[in-house]
């Protein structure tokens, strides 16, 4: 683990140069714990998928006490419990996952086992970004690794499943993407009305459950 200042009120927590389960692991334990601290002198806390930005009221701390801070936590915070569940279910393939082909001649496997595969995951939410609510998630099967597309669509639908590279994640709203579509979810990821926007936070845990067409409707119709 490296603390580095990055600017006069801020510090940049890195603890590794490659994205892996591991270190993501230990990004969200270090961004839990200073979150459950409550600590008034820290004002902001910015997950990544290696490193972890800590934003502070210059006024009040330095950056040697914050360093303190993170250090200590870091001690102890591997003790903490994961973030909680968040299921979101998910509609593949037909028009609601138009690359599912694409990711089955690119992986080798056919559409029921990169469906299986996708679906039996545990996703850590690694952080927000991109464009407000969208969840990048950690922990995606290497098995279902796919390139982005060469050239991205002009509007991808809300609720849009998406695959890049070794990346997965729900595209919230309606916006330009280029990851591969292979389902959707019915649920509002982003309502900029609640009192959190998000349904799931950086430090949360998600899975993807199946659902077929009929259930779909359903809860579209109940999530209106």
């Amino acid at each position: 683990m490296k603390v580095i200042p990055a600017s006069d009120s801020s510090l940049l927590v890195v603890f590794g140069d490659l994205i892996t389960p591991e270190v993501s692991s230990r990004v969200l334990e270090l961004f839990r714990a200073l979150r459950e601290r409550e600590d008034a002198r820290i004002r902001n806390l910015h997950p990544g998928y290696v490193s972890l930005l800590v934003d502070f009221d210059l006024l009040v701390t330095t950056h040697d006490e914050i360093t303190a801070i993170v250090e200590a936590t870091t001690r102890t915070s591997s003790d903490r419990q994961m973030g909680h569940v968040v299921e979101v279910p998910v509609c593949y393939g037909g028009e609601f996952g138009p690359d599912l082909d694409d990711v089955c001649i690119h992986t080798g496997h056919p559409a029921e086992e990169v469906i299986r595969l996708h679906a039996a995951a545990t996703y850590d939410v690694c952080f927000l970004g991109f464009t407000a609510g969208f969840a990048y998630l950690g922990g995606m099967p290497h098995e279902l690794q796919t390139p982005r597309l060469p050239t991205p669509r002009r509007a991808v639908a809300a609720g849009s499943v998406g695959i890049a590279g070794a990346q997965t994640g729900i595209y919230p709203a309606v916006t330009p993407g280029g990851w591969r579509l292979i389902g959707r979810t019915p649920l509002r990821m982003f309502d900029p009305t609640a009192s959190q926007p998000t349904r799931v936070m950086p430090g949360d845990r998600l899975r993807f459950v199946p659902i077929d067409r009929d259930e779909f409707e359903r809860l579209r119709q109940e999530t209106r």
